[in-house]
């Protein structure tokens, strides 16, 4: 009499799903998502910002240029925002790497939350300088006779405002990949 146990059948095995992907290769692989957008959103934000050279002829004052070089927030701003774009790539090439070779992925993680915290400071901290001069100059200060300038130099001041959101959804970015690497090394700890 034949068997209906099928379980031992080498044929009742043979359409059975392949095991599902180590949950560390789904961590890396939404790593790099982010780092690609931290990436794209760092770059943004850089050249927005440097492109925002504006000229204006005053008849009393000659032709007075606004360029970001001549605020130093502006300035640290561009430098932060491209040390952050910088840190993406080698902190994507890591991840791809570790897709690759997943043997040194809890350590990498590991420095991955310490890494994206610091850049996450530089990046928040370049954007709220470059915000706070932003706003004195979109809406001046009276009290220390500041004047606001958004209303003569309009292209220069809308380049400001998109670079600053940008690097406002950079900062985002960030805080979602520390979120991530978080999460990915809870998973690992044996329960």
């Amino acid at each position: 009499m034949a068997s209906t146990d099928k379980p031992t059948d080498p044929e009742y095995n043979k359409g059975a799903p392949p095991p599902p992907p180590s949950s560390t290769v789904n961590c890396f692989v939404l790593d790099v998502t982010l780092r690609v957008l931290l990436f794209a959103a760092a770059l943004t934000a850089v050249v927005v910002m440097v492109t925002s050279d504006q000229t204006k002829f005053f008849i009393p004052l000659g032709t007075p240029k606004a360029k970001f070089k001549h605020y130093p927030a502006f300035v640290y701003f561009v430098a932060a925002l491209s040390v952050a774009g910088l840190y993406s790539i080698i902190t994507t090439l890591a991840s791809l790497s570790v897709i690759w070779k997943p043997n040194l992925s809890a350590k990498l993680l590991l420095h991955f939350v310490f890494w994206d915290v610091l850049i996450l400071g530089l990046v928040a901290s370049a954007t709220g300088t470059a915000g706070g001069v932003a706003y004195v100059g979109l809406k001046g200060n009276k009290h220390v006779g500041w004047i606001k300038i958004c209303n003569n130099y309009d292209k220069f001041c809308q380049h400001l405002a998109g670079s600053l959101a940008v690097s406002l959804f950079a900062s985002f970015v960030l805080v979602l990949l520390v979120w991530l690497s978080v999460y990915c090394l809870h998973r690992r700890i044996p329960k």
